[in-house]
């Protein structure tokens, strides 16, 4: 979870079996819904030198229901969390914004999918979400170290499942594993 003052991320997410499976967990863990289910759509900019992806920064367009988002996220520290500067700004047009990246030589690299569900437990200072992709569904815990590690505890984890690998990472070695040369982690139409 960002703090306003550091604007830092700090997350780790966690494989499960299926959507209905992470409920239950979420369900028996306290956690209910802050945010409903809401499919997003992700477009991730850089140069034609891929200038971002080589410092281990982000510029990504979202499209979430009716909220448009810009989001940098600059390099991960190392750790057992992945942690990153993240700052966002809501946007009122997600193609003009698009438009804008590429008059600046930002092109679309990689574009992903996922329906996303947001929990919280009262009381807490962190939120888990649902994330049901194209390949399976995660849960992201997000907020300080240690209630990240708690949280994961409580809902049947270990540290050695946390995986702080980005979505274009998982869907490269997704891809890899089954032959298949990657593009774009989406939905089949």
């Amino acid at each position: 979870m960002r703090s306003s003052a550091s604007n830092r991320e700090i997350e780790i997410k966690l494989r499960v079996a299926s959507a209905p499976a992470a409920r239950r967990l979420l369900r028996a863990g306290g956690f209910r819904v802050l945010r409903r289910r809401v499919f997003e759509d992700n477009r991730i900019f850089d140069t034609p030198e891929l200038m971002l992806r080589r410092a281990g920064s982000v510029l990504r367009v979202r499209e979430a229901g009716k909220i448009s988002r810009v989001t940098y996220k600059g390099q991960t520290v190392g750790g057992r969390h992945k942690t990153r500067e993240e700052l966002e700004i809501d946007i009122s047009d997600a193609a003009t914004a698009a438009l804008i990246f590429e008059r600046l030589r930002f092109h679309p690299v990689f574009r992903y999918q996922k329906y996303r569900t947001e929990y919280s437990q009262p009381g807490s200072h962190g939120v888990v979400t649902l994330d049901e992709t194209p390949i399976g569904c995660f849960l992201e815990i997000e907020g300080a170290p240690r209630w990240i590690d708690r949280t994961g505890r409580r809902l049947g984890f270990q540290d050695s499942e946390y995986i702080t690998a980005s979505y274009g990472r998982l869907y490269q070695e997704f891809s890899k594993a089954r032959g298949i040369a990657p593009g774009d982690m989406v939905f089949a139409s």
